[in-house]
């Protein structure tokens, strides 16, 4: 028997599925190693090994894949912990990444402060050289100003170089002679081009890419060598591949290629997972871990890529899937602001110290000390009954906030329960409705130990119909990782409209990513039979700021006149979904092409082929438990199920709690749960 795992570092526990080959899947958590998140990475799978009875050498021995979603070049950035990079831009342009795209704020906030630029000008320089936007060269290159910003960022100590020439992405000619010409300066520095990291048009998006690329290059780098070096001195021989941000793999080499790719990585395994799960047109996707509430949504039953995801005040530049997060995980410290209101998050705990019920250090009043309070978590049974929780530590914890808004302890954490669900359904709110999704019309899949306590609140908010609890829920992204592809997006520039639609110079293009995404899937050892290409455009009406992205097909890679007109139906319709109105008569302009290439793996079906046997009887619980009601002022005596002793179509009905290892799901009344033939728990609200 050999193994298959997924690997996800979380705020605060480190997630591992483990795939054995014959389609069952097992679960097992290890809190997180801060600082040294390869310590987490073999300690999980240590845990593995023993819920498997057997010795770490035999069982690491056997592990033949391991897929990997990791948050080294989220963190660096996020805690603002990147190496010095040296800019180099056109000469006459050395302000694009402080002037941006000239985004409006709020129309009330005046007193915003202008964000300093992602790489301070004292460490930009610029070249002489002008491409024009038809790849003419209209001023030669000065490799002598390329040497000289060479030696002047030798001289400031740069670690990394990024190089964003105006209209590279139509002729790269330039920013190839500049390159050749930095190494001959800075031996052994990374350098990132523009146009390789993101070749799309508009300069900020291409430039900030290449920055921030540059600025983890170094970190993505060690982290790597030192996961490959831990994982081969402890005998791994299997292949080791890495999440990346458009919702696939990468082989290692092509991350260390493209680190950027790597940022946010890990929350986007969670919308795959839900792809894998459900069949609906629409799923929205909760991932509640202990830092953040990560939320993400299918529409017509395909992931949303956003090409403006956002690191504090600068765009990411390329293409990711849309995830948005806030700070409503397990770990959010709430607390109680100058003016008497209740605020949770965005301050955690995180795995370090942790909530004060961990009895970690941790002394703050957090959402995990708020549910064991109310006795939705069991302090008992936490992962399982590996880890103990104090109650009284909660309990003294949550005092602070019952004492600043003179309310008793079970009240205030109610508060603190109930505040975090409405932070949770805001972020909903802006990833469905704003994104043309119908929260009413669409199925809410739970991922994160702690999103189904909190799930039917948000439902009935939400006035959601149903909504499911993954047997894998809270390691949903980790699911994600285990049955996900091998996946690669490239694009290329080409502008045309439908006015004089230059369908040679589209299919050149197209032909151009072909080559491409091709040639990728060789390198990744894809066969043939398991090679797909999902074609999609950028489109505006004429006149528009923005474009929006449309799929479409494309058979064999190329279009004819004839698929004009379906074109430009596809960009009325997406344009409709998105903002509710479409408008014929435009002139509907392409802007650029992209093709993701996917190779599918093999045997990513497999746990289909584990199913429960039918229930027998009604269900009986296992214990009951009292919550707090707060309706009724007190507490109310819940049955508790457990969800590993549940056949296929078991019914429960609310109020009830149902456990698992690795979370507890809370059921409202009229809440009305069904397992089905995988484990997973489907719930219809009446």
């Amino acid at each position: 028997m050999t193994y298959q795992a997924c690997i996800d570092i979380g705020g605060t526990f480190t997630d591992c599925l483990i795939s054995d080959g014959g389609g069952e899947i097992s679960i097992f958590k290890s809190p997180t190693t801060p600082g040294a998140f390869e310590k987490g990475f073999l300690n999980v799978l240590k845990v593995a090994a023993e819920g498997y009875g057997e010795s770490f050498g035999d069982f690491i021995n056997r592990v033949d894949l391991i897929v990997h979603g990791s948050t080294v070049s989220t963190n660096a950035l996020v805690e603002r912990k990147t190496v010095k990079v040296g800019l180099l831009l056109t000469e006459g342009h050395e302000d694009i990444l402080v002037l941006r795209e000239g985004p409006r704020k709020g129309a009330f906030q005046y007193r915003l402060d202008y964000p300093e630029p992602y790489v301070p000008r004292r460490l930009t320089r610029s070249v002489a050289g002008r491409i024009d936007a038809r790849g003419r060269e209209l001023v030669p290159l000065s490799l002598d100003d390329a040497r000289e910003a060479g030696r002047a960022f030798r001289a400031m100590g740069v670690e990394a170089v990024a190089v964003g020439l105006l209209w590279s992405v139509v002729n790269p000619a330039h920013e190839l002679a500049v390159k050749a010409a930095l190494e001959e300066e800075l031996p052994g520095i990374p350098i990132t081009l523009s146009h390789e990291i993101n070749p799309m048009p508009r300069e900020y998006k291409r430039t900030i890419a290449a920055a921030i690329d540059a600025s983890i290059a170094p970190i993505v780098r060690a982290y790597v060598e030192k996961l490959n070096a831990a994982l081969l001195s402890e005998g791994f021989s299997g292949d080791l591949l890495l999440a990346n941000c458009v919702g696939g793999m990468m082989p290692v080499p092509e991350m260390m290629a493209k680190p950027i790719y790597s940022v946010m990585s890990g929350p986007t395994l969670a919308p795959m997972a839900a792809l894998a799960l459900r069949e609906e047109a629409d799923i929205i996707v909760g991932d509640m871990g202990g830092t953040t509430f990560d939320v993400s949504a299918l529409r017509d039953h395909k992931i949303i890529v956003t090409p403006d995801g956002m690191i504090h005040d600068d765009s990411l530049g390329i293409p990711k899937v849309d995830v948005r997060s806030v700070g409503a995980g397990g770990g959010s410290i709430a607390w109680v602001d100058e003016g008497g209101l209740l605020r949770v998050g965005p301050h955690s705990a995180g795995a370090r110290p942790g909530p004060a019920c961990y009895d970690a250090g941790g002394a703050e009043p957090t959402v995990t000390d708020a549910n064991v309070v109310l006795g939705i978590v069991d302090p008992d049974y936490f992962l399982g009954g590996k880890m103990k929780l104090r109650k009284d530590l909660a309990e003294k914890a949550i005092a602070k906030v019952a004492d600043r808004l003179g309310v008793t302890i079970p009240e205030a954490a109610y508060a603190i329960y109930t505040t975090s669900n409405h932070n949770m359904v805001a972020a909903i709110e802006e990833i469905t409705v704003r994104e043309g999704i119908n929260p009413r019309d669409s199925v809410f899949v739970c991922g994160g130990g702690a999103t189904a306590i909190h799930m039917a609140e948000m439902a009935d908010i939400l006035e959601l119909k149903r909504y499911v609890v993954p047997r894998f829920m809270a390691g949903l992204s980790a699911f994600g990782g285990l049955i996900s592809d091998i996946r690669r997006e490239d694009a290329a520039v080409c502008l045309t409209s439908d006015a004089a639609f230059d369908v040679d110079a589209v299919n050149a293009t197209l032909a151009k990513l072909m080559t491409q995404g091709a040639g990728f899937l060789e390198a990744a050892g894809i066969a043939e039979e398991d090679r797909v290409y999902e074609f999609v455009f950028m489109g505006r009406y004429e006149f528009q700021s923005f474009e929006i992205e449309t799929p479409f097909e494309a058979p064999n890679g190329t279009l004819t006149a004839a698929d004009l007109p379906a074109l430009v139906e596809a960009f009325h319709k997406m344009h409709e979904r998105i903002y509710s109105i479409r408008s014929d008569t435009d002139v509907v302009e392409f802007t650029a092409w992209k093709l993701r290439a996917i190779g599918l793996r093999r045997g990513r079906d497999q746990w289909k082929e584990a199913t429960l046997p039918q229930q027998q009887g009604a269900p009986a619980p296992k214990t009951r438990r009292p919550v707090y009601d707060h309706a009724a002022g007190g507490p109310r005596e819940l049955p508790v199920y457990d969800l590993a002793t549940l056949g296929a179509d078991a019914e429960i009905s609310g109020p009830a709690l149902v456990e698992a290892a690795t979370f507890t799901a809370y059921l409202k009344s009229g809440h009305d749960g069904r397992v089905d033939a995988h484990g997973n728990l489907v719930v219809a609200v009446a």
